[in-house]
């Protein structure tokens, strides 16, 4: 099969696309995926810049997400058939036999989710990363509720533009930082209240000015560094804020946040991957499932920046580097 293969760390020219021997189903409970689109996502530019997590793997295929047709099944697999159309986020760390940048993969059935029928395979292959990472950060990493107000960062974003939608489906009201207008409109079409353009106003007293004084009940800081920090003033007391970034303690303190009473979360939705915890893996392709009704209900969508066929990978690497990305870049494998 052919794949996108990383034989050491670097710029993005350390990608090629090379003959590798197919994917082939090992144990059980393993489901072959004829591939048809995998999506990027910044994780997979931060493992090429620095290496993988597994460098005694090397080389590796990268790609979390992947979107394709069952082409077989170990003999314990009941949920999935032939021809099924599937999504899921699973591997692509640089763990040996996993990565979605190929034409086949083998991923565990209980990760695996039924593809939407309304979307087609580049548009499923978007969702799941940044889906769930934004699923777990407002639904279970955070109380928000109805009627509440919460701050979503670069809501033009991959992660950001998703968390909007899921917001206002629980029905809170949404303000968002943008850096153009054409990214308010779009995160004003997704359902945003207050669209901000961070360049020309301070994101922290447009905030307050819209919360009379008081501040929202949530921020979802999809940016991290000096905005983690920055945002704290913009929660009210008693808030929240989930931030999926580690906070870097030399660019700030906590001692507002502790005087606030607020509640700090950290989201990293690839823990599941990391230490190998089934529980929580099925738990995210439940995600997948739930949210592909929504999708099917016309209540959830993508907004697809870039595709890019398969051999330019390391194109689709550039583009997402050079930042200012609206939504999600994906490979096509047809």
């Amino acid at each position: 099969m052919k794949a996108i293969l990383m034989q050491t760390a670097g710029n993005p020219q350390v990608l090629a696309i090379e003959e590798v021997k197919q994917s082939e189903i090992i144990e059980a409970n393993q489901v072959l995926i004829k591939l048809k689109a995998a999506g990027i996502n910044p994780i997979d530019t931060k493992l090429r810049q620095r290496g993988t997590f597994y460098p005694e793997d090397m080389p590796a295929i990268l790609g979390c997400d992947g979107a394709g047709v069952v082409a077989g099944v170990g003999s314990a697999v009941s949920r999935f058939k032939l021809a099924d159309e599937v999504y899921y986020c699973a591997g692509g760390l640089g763990k040996k036999n996993t990565g979605n940048y190929a034409e086949y993969a083998v991923v565990e059935q209980h990760r695996l989710a039924h593809k939407p029928k309304s979307i087609n395979f580049t548009q499923a292959a978007a969702f799941p990363l940044a889906l769930i990472t934004a699923w777990e950060a407002l639904y279970n990493r955070s109380s928000l509720l109805e009627g509440k107000k919460v701050l979503i960062h670069a809501g033009a974003g991959g992660v950001g533009h998703l968390a909007i939608q899921l917001a206002k489906l629980r029905g809170a009201q949404v303000a968002t930082t943008v850096s153009t207008p054409e990214k308010a409109r779009l995160a004003r079409k997704l359902g945003a209240d207050l669209p901000i353009l961070y360049q020309q106003s301070d994101f922290v007293q447009s905030v307050l000015d819209w919360t009379d004084g008081e501040g929202v009940d949530l921020v979802f800081d999809t940016v991290g560094g000096e905005i983690f920090f920055h945002s704290l003033p913009a929660i009210k007391v008693y808030g929240e804020i989930v931030t999926i970034l580690e906070p870097d303690f030399k660019l700030g303190n906590l001692k507002l946040a502790r005087n606030r009473n607020l509640q700090i979360s950290l989201e990293l939705m690839l823990s599941p991957e990391l230490l190998n915890l089934e529980r929580y893996q099925a738990h995210q392709s439940l995600i997948l499932e739930q949210s592909a009704q929504l999708i099917d209900q016309g209540k959830l969508c993508v907004h697809l920046s870039e595709i890019y066929p398969l051999a330019l990978a390391a194109k689709a690497h550039e583009v997402l580097e050079k930042g200012s990305i609206t939504g999600k870049i994906v490979l096509s494998i047809d």
